[in-house]
């Protein structure tokens, strides 16, 4: 570990802070959430400077679900503007995706870092074949379930995406499609509960790691206070940049490139757990 804590704030500072624009650049190119890359991000950059590794996972997490508290905000006032928020389907699952936010965060403070590492290495592998060889024509079937059969699907959401610390929309947008729902309605109602993954999440994870030891400095609990401070500001400021290039590209080249990319992460994190 580095020697002190003012080592420590040299080195996080300006990692951090690149974290949180390639984050933003990368969601406005793809349109996707910025927990799918800050989670990775944060837990290399973490194991480079030297941080416990019995919480730097936890920590990862915990940071970026914090911080999709803001952008998840900004995206839904977005979506309600140009009609893509489905406020019917948000009452509906959101109560569910609480329960599993819950579960979730309970058991990741009760698993260790590989555990969480191959729970975020599986479902981003299979994000990334997906967004690689998905067809958007794809179905399950035409509408989504109704009833007690609604319940298990966004308690998967919940409890998955709060342990992984990223939104839901890389699980919540193509289960929606593949029942039926047009993507802009998936992709705008999805901002919302990413809202309600992060606030009971980045709370819980805050609780959970509360006594935890050797966190870095300026730590509340499981997340990290100068992450916070640093990413949310930069993604916020570097979406547009990715949003104007990504009209200068071919949205299927970015979707195989950035498919490439999580999926070679993910290769590595599932690697890391099995510690290879």
């Amino acid at each position: 570990m580095l020697g002190n804590d003012t080592d420590i704030l040299l080195w996080m500072i300006p990692m951090l802070a690149a974290a949180g624009i390639a984050a933003g650049i990368l969601a406005g190119l793809l349109g996707i959430g910025g927990g799918i890359v800050i989670v990775p991000a944060l837990y290399y950059i973490f194991s480079y400077i030297g941080i416990d590794p019995d919480v730097k996972m936890h920590l990862a997490v915990g940071t970026s679900l914090a911080t999709i508290v803001p952008t998840s905000i900004r995206s839904v006032r977005a979506h309600q503007e140009r009609g893509g928020f489905d406020l019917g389907l948000f009452k509906a699952w959101a109560p569910a995706i609480v329960v599993g936010v819950i579960l979730g965060t309970w058991l990741a403070s009760k698993a260790d870092v590989g555990v969480l590492t191959a729970i975020f290495g599986t479902v981003g592998l299979s994000a990334s074949l997906y967004m690689a060889f998905g067809n958007p024509e794809w179905r399950l079937a035409q509408q989504l379930p109704k009833g007690l059969a609604s319940i298990p699907l966004p308690a998967f959401i919940g409890t998955v995406s709060a342990m992984m610390g990223i939104g839901g929309g890389t699980i919540s947008v193509p289960a929606l499609t593949l029942f039926g729902t047009p993507i802009h309605r998936a992709v705008g109602t999805s901002a919302g509960f990413g809202l309600v993954i992060a606030v009971p999440g980045f709370i819980g994870f805050i609780i959970a790691g509360w006594n935890a030891p050797n966190l870095p400095p300026y730590s509340a609990g499981y997340v990290s206070l100068i992450g916070f401070a640093l990413i949310v500001p930069l993604t916020t400021l570097a979406v547009p940049w990715g949003a104007k290039l990504a009209h200068a590209l071919s949205q299927k080249a970015l979707r195989n490139a950035f498919a490439i990319f999580l999926g070679l992460t993910s290769v590595k994190m599932l690697a890391s757990s099995l510690g290879v």
